[in-house]
């Protein structure tokens, strides 16, 4: 969506619709350049009058005073806001700056510069080698370097070659990959390009799922204008190198996140994990030398050829360089995207950019790394964020979901929201995931329901292990990991619920007596004004009392009592 403005002989103001510009719950908004002034937008304001009458300072301003369209609230230059003074915007670089659309936004803001350098200056053993030297590794999740796997591609003479681009993003509470397809899509376009010129492949594929049909069309829109500019297609640039992309939307199975199952995907087949070796370099798709990337992986190319391995290393850790986007949501108060150098600690992303816990709640733990990643508690706030740091303490990086907790979550309820997730995710091939998966989803519900037994903390320990060690793919083997985690840093929880037959945090309806506890009881009556059964009587200064025959256990009075009067 465009709009011309003209405000004077001088001035011409363009309105151009772009990304997420600020944290999620402050859209929507507008931003002005050169300035850089970042506003809230009324959707009823009268945008064309407002426009008009302050242009001339928004534009002209040095000082770049703070504004407000809604008139309630100022908003600091966007560089001091919390949300963003510790984001070092890499991969996101363009977000808000640019119409996705148009190919000569993202050529303005030094897009294919790479792409060119790569084609008229550097032999493609140069290029794997920058991207080796740079130390990126793959942000889908298992974190293996870059550089290698296009270094063990290129090495097989098999032909053709293919380059895959994984946009099957299906974790819980993950956006990440789809903002950058839907914000930024030439840069995945020319960070595939660049690795087709350096492994020698003439094809590329972008998996997508298909419940991202924007994604779809911002992809498909970027190659047909990236062919019509000669920057894809047959003889790029002139320099004799041909490269293709074409997009497959797939059909939403998380499995199909794993590299082999989402080529056989492709080909035609049902989504299962091959077993291997041969690896994907060797055989993938097609039986042919194939190099995956996820969508951010890709993205972070351009940059790194453009601008160098030594400025990509400044960020981050030696074990883990460059920045990593994260897709905050949960119980923290800003939600939304965030790009941070490898290395910020979990207190760091959590408090200082996400802004702390929302409400009056407290921090109770986090998740990291989607459904197979582990939940860490109060006292690993204060580690860094790095591939190797979180699998010791056995979490993950993931993808970049980040989902925060406070003391309202029952810990024994996220591992069986989580671990039902992965059971309904399952391909079925292997056994261990397979079988396995269900009996420990099954102990969870019966510990949820007041039916545990002492026995079922060591049965589900086992268990887990025994998955984690022996199923087919990363699926499987990382799907234990709620479980594992929660019994190894929330156990009193599971006790709880085993010997106590309570839920600590009021969640598990089957534990929860609804009774009132005269001693934390203040007899306001809230309770009884927002029960939709009417199974609570309450006279003014008298205690409220629940009829249980009446009560549906729809938890409408937890949420309302303040005092915690209702077990």
């Amino acid at each position: 969506m465009k709009a011309l403005y003209q405000l004077s002989l001088a001035d011409k103001v363009e309105l151009v619709e772009t990304d997420c510009l600020i944290s999620c719950q402050e859209g929507p908004s507008i931003m002005l350049l050169p300035s850089g002034r970042v506003a809230q937008v009324n959707p009823g304001h009268n945008f064309t009058a407002w426009l008009i009458a302050n242009i001339a300072a928004l534009y002209h301003s040095p000082h770049r005073p703070s504004i407000s369209l809604r008139g309630d609230a100022e908003i600091p230059p966007i560089e001091q806001m919390g949300f963003f003074s510790k984001q070092e915007l890499v991969v996101m670089r363009n977000r808000g700056h640019i119409d996705a659309e148009n190919i000569e936004e993202y050529i303005a803001h030094d897009g294919y510069m790479a792409l060119y350098k790569v084609l008229t200056a550097l032999e493609p053993e140069d290029v794997i080698k920058e991207i080796k030297s740079s130390g990126l590794r793959g942000r889908g999740g298992a974190g293996f370097p870059t550089g290698l796997k296009w270094e063990e591609t290129r090495g097989y003479k098999t032909n053709p070659k293919y380059v895959i681009c994984n946009g099957d993003e299906g974790d819980p509470g993950a956006f990440m990959d789809r903002s950058l397809m839907e914000s930024d899509p030439h840069a995945i376009i020319e960070g595939m390009a660049i690795c087709g010129y350096a492994i020698g492949a003439p094809q590329g594929y972008i998996y997508v799922r298909a419940e991202y049909p924007l994604a779809v069309k911002m992809l498909q829109t970027a190659i047909d204008n990236a062919v019509k500019k000669n920057l894809l297609g047959r003889n790029i640039m002139k320099s004799g190198f041909n490269f293709n992309i074409g997009i497959y939307p797939g059909a939403g199975a998380f499995v199909c996140g794993e590299s082999t199952a989402l080529m056989f995907s492709i080909e035609g087949k049902r989504g299962m994990p091959r077993i291997k070796p041969p690896r994907s370099a060797e055989a993938g798709l097609w039986e042919k030398p194939t190099c995956l990337n996820n969508v951010e992986t890709f993205a972070n190319i351009p940059q790194i050829i453009r601008r160098g391995a030594d400025w990509f290393k400044s960020f981050g850790t030696p074990e883990s360089t460059g920045t990593k986007v994260f897709s905050m949501s949960g119980a923290v108060r800003n939600v939304g995207l965030v790009e941070v150098p490898m290395g910020i600690t979990v207190r760091s992303l959590i408090f200082d950019i996400g802004g702390g816990i929302k409400g009056n709640a407290k921090f109770k733990a986090v998740q990291l790394g989607g459904p197979s990643g582990g939940c860490l508690t109060e006292e690993h706030l204060d580690i860094p964020i790095t591939f190797d740091s979180l699998q010791n303490v056995g979490s993950m990086m993931g993808s970049g979901g980040v989902v925060v907790m406070d003391d309202t979550n029952c810990m024994v309820d996220v591992a069986r929201f989580f671990t039902q997730f992965s059971v309904d995710e399952s391909c079925g091939k292997c056994v261990p995931c397979r079988t396995g998966l269900s009996v420990i989803l099954s102990i969870l519900e019966k510990i949820i329901m007041g039916n545990g037994v002492p026995e079922d903390l060591h049965e589900l320990e086992t268990l887990a292990l025994h998955i984690q060690k022996t199923s087919h793919c990363g699926l499987g083997q990382a799907a234990p990991n709620p479980v594992l985690s929660t019994l190894r840093y929330f156990r009193h929880e599971y006790e709880a619920h085993i010997y106590d037959k309570r839920c600590p945090a009021l969640v598990c309806t089957d534990l929860i007596h609804f009774e009132i506890n005269a001693d934390n009881c203040k007899k306001c009556g809230l309770c009884a004004k927002v029960c939709p059964a009417g199974a609570i009587s309450w006279q003014k200064k008298e205690m409220p009392v629940i009829d249980k025959i009446i009560c549906t256990k729809c938890k409408s009075c937890i949420r309302a009592c303040k005092f915690e009067a209702i077990y």
